[in-house]
């Protein structure tokens, strides 16, 4: 009976997120939008203007592509730029109203393996978000180099409102402790959808875990799903944070500061092949380092001058 009861709150807030958010924001759509016409000029690089009937097209193809093919990110990336609606306006709004986030609008730091020093966060101490984030990021097997860039948003602000959702994705992982898996991943887009209201997240959701056996199913129902809404939804707005501007603070402080609780409990994952290939192009790039100072003029005349000489 407690199930059953637990099952039916979780459709009721399902249910009500979908008529309450999701509806309103893809219909909505993005006032400036003409039907036929579009910007004669990108807003800015990579930009690829879209009139209204083109981003409806853009929408479905890319939301059957993304369920044939969850694999395929750009076509998940699109998905979420052309039904985006007012929720980046809203997500920025959030961030106005923040000193942390107009930092972030006015400095708009990008996350990827050249802007964070990985080998600095190594060392910072057991229990700070720094080394938590490195840490994650090896023991899933990713990196932060995976992201597709934005290019069907017209305001250039929203369209970095929506990199800097992106980006930090992996940020989300850490500090709930989610692993790189289709049943974590599909909490985590609950989480998403009740903490910043893209509708993306939402379809993801609603539509991912058909490619899921009945048992995990189930699961992701009774205990994930109404953990990701209580939770992201009372939680700070993450989309405010200046994440690298808290490196070296402990991820369990950040976690009481957002009102983030842990999530039931996952299975991680071996890595997969792509930290293999990091790790690999790493240890290539110190080697090949090393044989060029070996090679330097300065190493061979110090190498063939003793002190005596």
């Amino acid at each position: 009976m407690a199930t059953l009861q637990k099952g039916l709150k979780t459709n009721r807030l399902l249910r009500s997120a979908l008529s309450a958010r999701y509806f309103g924001l893809v219909l909505n759509g993005t006032p400036s939008r003409s039907f036929f016409s579009k910007p004669s000029e990108p807003a800015y690089p990579g930009h690829y203007p879209l009139n209204a009937l083109e981003n409806a097209f853009m929408a479905v193809g890319s939301a059957f592509a993304s369920l044939r093919d969850p694999r395929r990110g750009d076509m998940i990336a699109a998905l979420g730029e052309t039904t985006a609606g007012s929720s980046l306006s809203h997500l920025r709004d959030a961030m106005l109203s923040s000193p942390e986030g107009r930092r972030v609008l006015r400095e708009r730091p990008s996350v990827n393996s050249e802007t964070v020093d990985m080998d600095a966060l190594r060392t910072l101490p057991e229990g700070s978000f720094g080394r938590a984030y490195v840490t994650w990021l090896e023991r899933c097997g990713v990196t932060p180099d995976t992201r597709e860039p934005v290019h069907y948003i017209d305001d250039p602000e929203l369209a970095y409102v929506m990199k800097r959702y992106r980006e930090s994705h992996d940020f989300y992982h850490c500090i709930c402790n989610l692993p790189v898996n289709v049943d974590s991943e599909l909490a985590l887009k609950f989480f998403e959808y009740a903490n910043f209201g893209i509708p993306m997240t939402l379809i993801s959701g609603l539509f991912g875990h058909l490619k899921l056996d009945s048992v995990r199913r189930a699961r992701l129902f009774r205990e994930y799903v109404p953990w990701a809404m209580r939770c992201g939804g009372s939680a700070h707005p993450l989309i405010t944070v200046y994440w690298e501007e808290r490196w070296t603070q402990n991820v369990e402080v950040m976690k009481k500061e957002f009102g983030i609780w842990d999530p039931p409990a996952a299975v991680w994952p071996a890595p997969l092949s792509e930290a293999l290939k990091e790790k690999r192009r790493r240890a290539k790039v110190a080697r090949e380092k090393a044989e060029a100072e070996l090679d330097s003029p300065v190493t061979q005349s110090s190498t063939s001058h003793g002190p005596f000489s």
